[in-house]
């Protein structure tokens, strides 16, 4: 594996994490011919690409790398890990509501990733913000327009996933209560991240 000369060790500990489970799952999911997450992979390869050309300009803390990893991480397991008849994207974690058929579900492992991902997405569009627009850190702009803008991503996933439906006869995606939940889950996550990053902030005042 090569990197680029400037890169830090904490980046290059992530980089060989992300790289390792994703080398591993992608092979999994050609073995077992998966192809709707194909498009996940390629989707997830132009981000990896993204986050790394903005090492340096960015200069993203290792913590939020981490999490963006562990994010990737728990998207893969998913899409791959049977658990029954099932993956485990379909695993109701917390008996909250059911519909016996899978749609209007809640608690599932597909919108805790949800939650967890866009709130991790959140919190690094703050620290985009407030690194190169010091002026508004601890305002509320710095807090409402990163959670806004990865609701949009949020959005922008489900267009994705979209895609994968079109492309692929048979996914895993579901229908218009399942989008319609991973939106709200979505919007949780990155209102609970930016109120967490609102308290932490105050705390430092």
């Amino acid at each position: 594996m090569v990197f680029p000369k400037n890169i830090k060790p904490a980046e290059k500990a992530v980089a060989i994490f992300v790289a390792l489970y994703s080398i591993g799952f992608s092979a999994w999911f050609l073995i077992i011919g998966n192809a709707e997450f194909i498009v996940y992979i390629i989707t997830m390869a132009i981000l990896i690409g993204l986050i790394g050309s903005s090492l340096r300009k960015a200069e993203y803390p290792p913590a939020i790398l981490w999490a963006l990893a562990i994010w990737g991480l728990l998207h893969m397991a998913g899409g791959g890990v049977p658990v029954g008849d099932k993956v485990l994207y379909a695993v109701q974690l917390i008996p909250i509501i059911s519909d016996g058929q899978g749609e209007m579900t809640i608690l599932k492992y597909d919108q805790v990733v949800h939650a967890f991902g866009f709130g991790v997405t959140a919190w690094l569009l703050w620290h985009l913000v407030v690194r190169h627009f010091p002026d508004v850190r601890g305002t509320w702009t710095a807090y409402t327009y990163p959670a806004l803008a990865a609701m949009g991503l949020g959005a922008v996933n489900e267009i994705i996933e979209f895609t994968a439906v079109v492309i692929v006869k048979d996914t895993g995606v579901g229908g218009y209560f399942n989008t319609a939940l991973d939106l709200v889950f979505n919007a949780l996550g990155a209102i609970i991240a930016m109120i967490i990053v609102a308290a932490q902030e105050r705390r430092r005042v």
